[in-house]
């Protein structure tokens, strides 16, 4: 009577320890669950981020063109600046000869 005793709370044991890990694994099942989902959403936001960041990198593409043409004119208002220079100087100096001659 003692052995069935102990064997009864054996076999009691253990399929308390089988549910007890069922349960343990089920929890695991559903913080896994949990975390995809989670993991899922940072995802999606990264996404949307790297979109946005392409926009951006469009967007600057499109302000170098234009700096890359206001450089141009001013290069060209340099050029102009530099011939009106040369011009006056040179009417500059036509007058000076022409007052010691």
């Amino acid at each position: 009577m003692g052995r069935n005793d102990i064997e009864d709370a054996l076999k009691k044991l253990d399929r308390l320890t089988q549910e007890e890990a069922r349960m343990a694994s089920a929890q695991l099942l559903n913080i896994t669950n949990v975390i995809d989902s989670e993991v899922r959403e940072i995802v999606d936001s990264v996404l949307v981020v790297d979109d946005r960041v392409a926009g951006v990198d469009d967007r600057v593409a499109g302000v170098d063109d234009r700096v890359a043409g206001v450089d141009d004119r001013v290069k060209d208002v340099d050029d102009k600046l530099v011939a009106a220079i040369d011009g006056a100087q040179c009417i500059f100096n036509q007058s000076s000869n022409l007052s010691n001659s």
